[in-house]
């Protein structure tokens, strides 16, 4: 096998493929990128549950394949001048990497010991800008579970309903809730749970940028198609949770707030809040204005912000983590705070009416 490419292109395909490569495996070709030339030069990444496979245009010498270890591969781009790269291989998998005045030569690892990727066969394809992808993951993917206890609330649902989809991501103590309108869709009304972990390779594979990601959806597996990269993940399989049931349609309350105003004093008043001295942020939600409160044995710490109607007095408390990440995410500067009593959640939506996300949190059960 030989090949020889820019140099800052096979970079950049190596360090997007390498994130699909394991990082400790007892296999050891796991850890490595498979590079395959063929018509263009593909390089892949698979730890057996996802794969990322991007293709580079490169001037194709002899057609093979070679597998070297993705840190010590992407290490040597890294540090290599520019210009173009030559990689060189023979059949005992002694690997020849040129570049400039510099030059390496390492021993790969056996393609023999690569696994094949998975393939599906797609039963629905959708399609929608890459901009709009990214901003749903990233308002929704801060509520999806690290707990492997219940697998399938460490994916985030993909709903799709006519020509909407809408994207669910719930841990216990918090949902995310984003919807949007698509202007092409070739699938019928279906719904997936997609890992976590894939969607975070997805979202910072996307640019900001009108281009479409096509998403192909099979009986096990879906893969998103950004460009010249593609990812291939398994589908989560159990049953989510019905987040229709679980929001509140009604409220005795609902509060207009500034998002930056709240979310900065509640930062303040959890300074005093650390992994010893946990508690929550205790929200008096008077008449016009919103109290917070922390008290820690560290000490106590106060603030206000001011917000358009009255909570009645409630008195509510928060993970000031979980609270802060919801505003964050939040697409909207104005929020209506949603709320029924001390102990029923509190749902975050955009103060000026529209449906295109909702946020839930679970309040914290406060002490005397």
């Amino acid at each position: 096998m030989k090949f020889s490419c820019d140099k800052a292109l096979l970079q950049a395909a190596c360090n997007t493929a390498a994130r699909a490569a394991a990082s400790k495996s007892p296999i050891p070709a796991l850890e490595g990128l498979q590079l395959s030339a063929e018509d263009r030069l593909y390089v892949k990444g698979y730890d057996l549950k996802k794969a990322i496979v991007t293709a580079v245009d490169a001037d194709i010498a002899q057609r093979g394949t070679l597998v070297v270890g993705a840190r010590l591969f992407g290490e040597m781009m890294r540090r290599m001048p520019d210009g173009i790269v030559t990689v060189e291989s023979d059949i005992k998998d002694n690997i020849s990497v040129k570049c400039g005045k510099s030059s390496f030569n390492i021993m790969g690892i056996s393609s023999a010991d690569y696994p094949e990727l998975p393939s599906f066969d797609a039963q629905n394809n959708v399609a929608l800008p890459q901009s709009i992808l990214k901003d749903m993951i990233n308002r929704t993917l801060f509520a999806v579970s690290t707990d492997e206890v219940r697998p399938i609330y460490t994916g985030t649902l993909f709903e799709i309903e006519g020509d909407e989809l809408t994207l669910v991501s719930v841990d216990g103590y918090r949902l995310a809730r984003r919807s949007e309108k698509l202007e092409k869709a070739e699938m019928e009304n279906c719904s997936f749970v997609v890992p976590g972990s894939a969607l975070s390779d997805v979202e910072k594979i996307c640019a900001d940028e009108d281009a479409p990601v096509s998403i192909a959806v099979g009986a096990k597996h879906i893969s998103f198609t950004v460009g010249d990269a593609t990812v291939i993940s398994r589908r989560l399989e159990g049953e989510f949770l019905n987040y229709r049931r679980s929001i509140p349609d009604t409220f005795r309350s609902e509060l207009k707030v500034d998002r930056n105003e709240l979310m900065s004093v509640i930062d303040r008043v959890s300074l005093i809040v650390s992994e010893k001295n946990t508690s929550p942020v205790r929200m008096t939600l008077g008449d016009g204005v919103i109290d917070c409160l922390c008290v820690t044995p560290i000490g106590r710490a106060e603030d206000v912000c001011t917000c358009e109607g009255s909570g009645n007095e409630l008195v509510i408390g928060f993970n000031d983590r979980y609270m802060k990440d919801a505003l964050k995410a939040a697409p909207s500067d104005e929020l209506k705070l949603c709320v029924n009593t001390a102990s029923s959640p509190c749902i975050l939506k955009a103060a000026d009416g529209s449906e295109g996300f909702t946020f839930m949190v679970l309040p914290v059960r406060l002490h005397a």
